[in-house]
């Protein structure tokens, strides 16, 4: 059998930015404001710390402001939510991106609906969920939009394909099935209590691979032709699907870096134009 061909997010995503620059551009010049994004972390964590540089880093490219706030790992959960209400309260503010895990310590679910719906560019909270699921205006998860995005790319019509998402997180997992769903796919989740997880991957035309599981998928498992998305990544660049065996399999395949990672922040960063353009009313 042919290798699968890869499914490149990273020239997807270089294109989707500079798309969105232009937009962002033509919107400082027209509103006198530049679109600008949030970020918010608690604590230093060494691998959220990168991935926020890295956000702000792309920011620049796009021709979208950055206002960081960093707030102490003891921050309580009371503390961060005023803060996400201060940001929401803001016209100078468009969009917010509450950097995510943070401490135990913290009710998690508590400050992501601190975020107003309108500046929720990371479509984390109830509100971008329940008007993603029934199809209505809003922003939806990135990650799993940057997935639908990778699929369009390269002609991937979920129509009546039966997908597999083996992961069932708020953020990932359970929107991109919606996601998918919506496309009229037929969808399984799968997750840590799912008996033999092999065969229900075996069905699947379309597999997310969401659970954060490094080389939980193996190529024995994907069903020969299959489409296959890996957006776990763990220390290594290591994803939840074994791709040295996967892709002598597969149909398409994401590879880890390079794959859904960078289509993640290009949604953000076109969602915060999005947010940026309804909130200043062009």
């Amino acid at each position: 059998m042919t290798q699968a061909r890869l499914m490149d997010g990273t020239a997807l995503a270089r294109r989707i930015v500079e798309e969105t620059a232009k937009r962002a551009a033509d919107l400082t010049e027209r509103t006198g404001s530049a679109p600008c994004l949030a970020t918010v972390l608690v604590g230093e964590d060494p691998a959220s710390v990168t991935y926020v540089r890295m956000k702000r880093n792309r920011c620049r490219t796009a021709g979208i402001t950055s206002r960081h706030v960093p707030l102490p790992a003891d921050t309580t959960t009371e503390q961060v939510v005023a803060t996400l209400r201060e940001l929401s309260a803001d016209p100078g503010v468009h969009g917010i991106l509450l950097q995510h895990p943070m401490g135990p310590h913290i009710d998690e679910r508590a400050a992501f609906e601190a975020i107003a719906p309108q500046k929720d560019v990371d479509g984390v909270t109830f509100a971008s969920f329940a008007t993603m699921s029934f199809g209505l205006p809003g922003f939806v998860s990135c990650t799993p939009g940057g997935i639908m995005r990778l699929l369009d790319e390269y002609g991937v019509d979920p129509a009546g394909r039966r997908a597999v998402v083996v992961g069932r997180s708020a953020i990932l997992g359970k929107p991109a099935g919606m996601l998918l769903l919506a496309r009229d796919a037929t969808v399984t989740y799968c997750h840590s209590r799912t008996t033999d997880l092999s065969a229900a991957v075996r069905e699947a035309d379309i597999v997310v691979a969401a659970v954060g599981r490094p080389r939980l998928i193996r190529g024995q498992d994907v069903k020969p032709g299959a489409v296959v998305i890996d957006a776990g990544y763990s220390p290594g660049n290591v994803g939840d699907v074994d791709f040295d065996s996967a892709v002598e399999r597969a149909s398409l395949i994401t590879p880890v870096p390079g794959g859904v990672g960078p289509m993640t922040i290009a949604t953000l960063l076109e969602q915060t134009v999005d947010a940026a353009a309804r909130q200043l009313g062009v």
